[in-house]
């Protein structure tokens, strides 16, 4: 969360000189000195890469004024993700009583992050030359798993060892989380080897596919086509079965025209709902005028 808000927030080639309350911080370091100017860059690899509190705290300094203005901004962030279970205190994660979070919300979070290009290019490097220092991507996945590309080691005494992993082949991209796990290399490699084996990219639906139709009241015709407007592609297992889902009341009135817009179509996986798709009208069907008005233009308004 730290490199994310600052990548959204700050100008990454902007240059910092780093204050004395950024200096020997406790836990892993980049080993700042009081004084020396890095660019905001720099600092995101020496967080992200060497888990520098150290490079957190100057970052929070930079970006909020202090650590508790960023962790503010932090926490703002998280509420507007929707991460229910997560709440910061400091930007480098060592352990404090309000500062929690949980592998569903990291995963959340990553897979907004990873959209972001800085914070997807500072994750994925494996090696960087900051300053006078060489820093090497504790990450072992990048070398080992095909397709790793981040995200995050940590590790604190309350919580153990963390990892949030990601790879990606053939354009899909998984996404990793232990918490507490002291395998976690060899479980995070056999997590996305499963997935990437048991999960297959199915096009559900298919841009201009007819999903159904709707009662048309008034018009010439008594229905009209519902088109899907884009492709949905999602990754199924070979037991799962989608279901489609329209919105809407069940009729419409007359008159309507070909492409415009007429609700969505949920796709739900077990009863949950996985995503969406626009539906348009398949034909441009007029009023009839000649028609009586039915008992539901009475009702509700049609003339």
């Amino acid at each position: 969360m730290t490199a994310l808000v600052v990548c959204e927030q700050c100008n990454v080639l902007d240059r910092m000189r780093i204050p004395k309350e950024a200096v020997g911080i406790e836990g892993s370091s980049m080993y700042l000195q009081e004084g020396e100017v890095l660019t905001i860059q720099e600092l995101l690899y020496g967080l992200m890469l060497h888990s520098g509190n150290d490079a957190a705290v100057a970052l929070a300094i930079y970006c909020g004024g202090t650590v508790e203005g960023f962790a503010q901004l932090m926490n703002d962030k998280a509420h507007r993700l929707g991460l229910r279970n997560t709440h910061f205190e400091n930007p480098n994660g060592l352990d404090s009583p309000g500062h929690y979070s949980t592998a569903y919300d990291m995963a959340v979070l990553t897979a907004y992050a990873m959209q972001n290009p800085i914070f997807a290019k500072t994750v994925s490097t494996k090696t960087v030359t900051v300053g006078n220092r060489s820093l090497r991507n504790h990450n072992k996945l990048l070398w080992s798993l095909e397709g790793a590309d981040g995200v995050k080691t940590g590790y604190t005494k309350s919580a153990g060892r963390i990892l949030v992993s990601s790879a990606t082949r053939q354009g899909r991209q998984l996404i990793g989380v232990t918490m507490n796990a002291p395998d976690d290399w060899r479980d995070h490699t056999a997590l996305m080897e499963n997935g990437f084996c048991r999960y297959t990219s199915t096009r559900i639906i298919q841009k201009s596919e007819c999903l159904g139709t709707v009662e048309l009241a008034g018009g010439t015709e008594g229905s009209v086509q519902l088109l899907s407007d884009s492709d949905f592609i999602y990754s199924l297992a070979p037991e799962e079965e989608p279901e489609i889902v329209l919105s809407g009341s069940g009729f419409v009135y007359a008159p309507v025209a070909e492409g415009q817009c007429a609700g969505f179509a949920y796709i739900c996986i077990n009863g949950n709902p996985v995503g969406k798709v626009p539906l348009i009208f398949g034909r441009t069907i007029e009023r009839d005028d000649q028609k009586p008005p039915t008992v539901w233009e009475r009702l509700f308004g049609g003339k």
